[in-house]
C-alpha cells in the first residue's frame, strides 16, 4: 500500500474520515492534529484593535479647537 494524506476531523468519540477510503483491518496510521487558526478576517480585527489601542487611550484629550471642520449635525450634549 502506498503512502496517502487523507483529511479527518475528530467527531468527540472517533476519527472520522471526509471522504470515505477503504482500510484494511489494523492498518497502521500516523494521526496529525492541526491547531485550529484564527480566520483571517479575526486576524485582522484584532490587529486593527491593537494599533488602535497603541494609537488613542483613555487619557487623550481632544480640545474642540482642535477640529478643523466641524460637522453641523452634531449637537453637542
Amino acid at each position: 500500500m502506498k503512502v496517502i494524506s487523507l483529511s479527518a476531523y475528530f467527531d468527540g468519540q472517533s476519527i472520522q474520515l471526509d471522504e470515505p477510503y477503504q482500510l484494511e483491518p489494523n492498518t497502521k496510521l500516523i494521526v496529525t492534529v492541526i491547531p485550529e487558526q484564527p480566520s483571517e478576517r479575526e486576524t485582522w480585527l484584532s490587529w486593527s484593535s491593537h494599533q488602535l489601542n497603541r494609537a488613542y487611550n483613555a487619557e487623550d484629550e481632544y480640545p474642540l479647537d482642535s477640529i478643523k471642520v466641524t460637522n453641523p449635525d452634531y449637537e453637542r450634549s
